[in-house]
């Protein structure tokens, strides 16, 4: 490793000890000129995993109630499991309604813009609309794959498309990183009892 890509995977340690959300797997390329590009979402089977995210369940993490009525209602609506559509929401967005993604997936959820057309999300920044446009899309999904959790998740992710060409969760170590930590946050919601508000031991 040369004296550049050290310094630059310390900077990046040091960012990640000096921030306090989620956390992730870093994972690390070297290019055939010896140049190491480090990412938390790695797009091809080159990268190596340098640092893995505590698998610890809720440990310290602060469950926002500021949109669960929202929540409870797109469950119900939609016959889901609440705790599924916050661990979708703490996974995508970390609870954050003005996020968006590098790809254009927007709030909450992270609604696509081809997916919050087809849900009829006129503002995917708005929670309320944000999250029936994402309980609905996992409704679809739930149904497609006749409850299996893990397909409907990667479909989620990856797309329906990429699920139905691969038959079944795609190779992508984002997809299969994605389902390892939506459900992980579904087990620690389920086991936390959580309804209305407080503090998740995370």
């Amino acid at each position: 490793m040369t004296k550049r890509a050290l310094i630059g995977f310390f900077f990046l340690l040091y960012q990640l000890s000096t921030v306090t959300p989620a956390l992730a797997d870093v994972w690390v390329h070297k290019d055939k000129q010896g140049v190491l590009t480090f990412t938390n979402v790695p797009n091809h089977s080159g990268f190596r995993r340098v640092i893995r995210e505590s698998i610890s369940p809720l440990r310290g993490q602060t469950y926002t109630s500021n949109f669960e009525n929202f929540i409870v209602s797109a469950s119900a609506r939609h016959s889901i499991d609440p705790d599924l559509i916050r661990a979708v929401i703490k996974t995508e967005s970390d609870f954050n309604s003005n996020a968006r993604s590098s790809k254009g997936a927007m709030g909450l959820m992270q609604l696509m813009p081809d997916t919050a057309r087809q849900h009829n999300v006129l503002d995917a920044y708005n929670p309320l609309e944000n999250i029936e446009g994402g309980a609905r899309h996992l409704r679809l999904l739930l149904s497609r794959y006749r409850g299996n959790l893990e397909l409907s998740l990667a479909a989620y992710n990856a797309g329906i498309n990429a699920v139905e060409r691969h038959g079944g969760i795609p190779p992508y170590a984002e997809t299969r990183q994605y389902v390892r930590r939506v459900l992980h946050f579904y087990d620690g919601y389920r086991e936390t009892g959580l309804q209305n508000v407080g503090q998740v031991q995370q």
